[in-house]
């Protein structure tokens, strides 16, 4: 059945892309959501899976992982018929196969367990996107899309060759041509520890190119400023966190090796460089879309920090996979939800959306809150988690960077979110005449209820999956 979570999507995809019927069409990709979540439920409460020789598992982390990834998926697929039926203009069989396919090839991310079809698996991920972040086919959504190619080709090229670099080092060490995560992690202590150093740095560089860890994260303002709103959540809460599901197999093996050390000093300088360059870049941005790829930018820095610092770090990481994903699905879907309003995604135009409106409008400010981490929401859990593991294992400068970094971007994003929100609609926004829908406001309603639900109390079964994962992945 775990084939069932990638080809079921691939054959809905398939029915999508030749069915004539529009109104049908956006109904099998929320089909396709409710199917996989049942499923993935399914897998979730049973022992790990495999299959395919051990070339597919469903390992604790990997549990973590397609949970969530399941959930905005779902939550996203109900947002599609009410956004396409706005979106008329637009032929929308490849939008929809697209989608299809793009949750099928994360799904296969998660659960691959070789190291060469992981890297198929994220370069199917990053094809099947494209078209859409291309959606709107405008001048900038091409160029959009043609650096998120290229960029994203150099990152998964490069992750292909540390995969190469991981491979001799087995063979230097003596040991077999294996490319199965089990047996690297099992004759870990073997491997020849200078290519394995060489390995986990190309590795973290390529991979995070597709998380976009800053300086690697150029791809992100023009992607996230261009795509859908619906398909900046899928790329931010999704395709981001399989990569960081890739690196984390990496850090597997390191720590089964005794280079725990190694990896955790990388991690907690990568993950502190994104957090101050998304401060900086969000200072004074004018573009609330782009503005929202700077805080991707910044949380993934909080992800690679809280699993440097290790022990309950690696559980505020794990834990701030979900509360992030669920903040960055109420943010874009609202915020899609006021470019459309609007037809504009710069604060020059954009004014007054508590008034124009006021159920996005409200639901992008409480986005902006939960995402900087403020109580009672999701991420000040997970933020807090992470700065308090600092703290307590002795990373004192560490953690003042950290919490520096968080504070000049609340500063930041708060007065771009403002901006965007306050004020008087301007005479042209009140001429398009735009109503809020059902379908389009409801999914960013839930993840707003999830994500305070994560900061007020986390569910009993939610918790096991994440300090199993976390012991799974510091399992020496």
């Amino acid at each position: 059945m775990l084939l069932a979570l990638i080809i079921i999507p691939l054959v809905l995809g398939a029915i999508a892309f030749a069915i004539p019927s529009a109104r049908l069409r956006p109904w099998l990709v929320t089909l396709g959501g409710v199917g996989h979540a049942v499923i993935t439920l399914i897998f979730l409460v049973q022992p790990p899976s495999s299959a395919l020789n051990g070339w597919l598992v469903l390992d604790p982390l990997g549990k973590v992982v397609l949970g969530f990834l399941s959930l905005l998926y779902l939550l996203c697929s109900w947002y599609v018929p009410g956004y396409l039926a706005q979106r008329r203009d637009r032929k929308t069989s490849i939008f929809c196969a697209a989608l299809l396919a793009f949750l099928a090839m994360m799904s296969l991310m998660v659960l691959s367990h070789h190291l060469g079809l992981m890297w198929v698996a994220i370069e199917g991920a990053t094809l099947s996107s494209a078209p859409l972040v291309y959606f709107n086919r405008s001048q900038k959504s091409l160029e959009a899309t043609w650096k998120y190619l290229l960029i994203g080709s150099v990152g998964v090229a490069l992750a292909l060759f540390g995969s190469f670099f991981l491979a001799y080092s087995a063979l230097k060490g003596g040991m077999g041509s294996s490319l199965l995560f089990e047996d690297l992690v099992r004759d870990a202590p073997r491997l020849s520890i200078p290519w394995l150093h060489a390995a986990f740095v190309i590795l973290l560089v390529g991979y995070g190119t597709k998380m976009g860890l800053a300086p690697m994260h150029t791809w992100k303002p023009d992607t996230y400023g261009e795509a859908p709103g619906l398909v900046g959540a899928l790329l931010a809460g999704g395709l981001t966190n399989c990569a960081f599901l890739a690196i984390l197999r990496f850090v597997q093996i390191c720590n089964a090796a005794g280079e725990g050390a190694f990896v955790r000093h990388l991690l907690v300088v990568m993950g502190l460089i994104s957090m101050v360059v998304a401060g900086v870049f969000m200072a004074g941005q004018r573009d609330y879309k782009r503005m929202l790829a700077y805080s991707s930018v910044e949380h993934m820095g909080i992800l690679v920090f809280g699993i440097g610092i290790g022990g309950l770090g690696t559980f505020g990481a794990l834990l701030h996979v979900v509360n992030n994903g669920l903040g960055k699905g109420l943010l874009f879907l609202s915020a899609g939800n006021i470019h459309r309003a609007y037809g504009s995604k710069v604060t020059d135009d954009v004014s007054g959306a508590l008034r124009l409106v006021p159920a996005s409008g409200a639901l992008f400010l409480a986005g902006f809150f939960a995402i900087t981490g403020s109580p009672p929401f999701g991420p000040f859990m997970s933020e807090f988690t992470i700065l308090n593991a600092a703290v307590t294992g002795g990373h004192f400068a560490a953690a003042a960077l950290f919490l520096l970094a968080l504070a000049v971007v609340f500063i930041g994003m708060g007065a771009t979110v403002l901006r965007v929100v306050q004020g008087e609609p301007s005479a042209e926004a009140k001429a398009r005449l735009y109503r809020e829908h059902a379908l389009t406001v409801g999914p960013a309603v839930a993840f707003l209820v999830l994500v305070v639900l994560m900061g007020v109390y986390i569910p009993p079964p939610v918790s096991a999956l994440l300090r199993d994962a976390a012991s799974f992945l510091e399992l020496k």
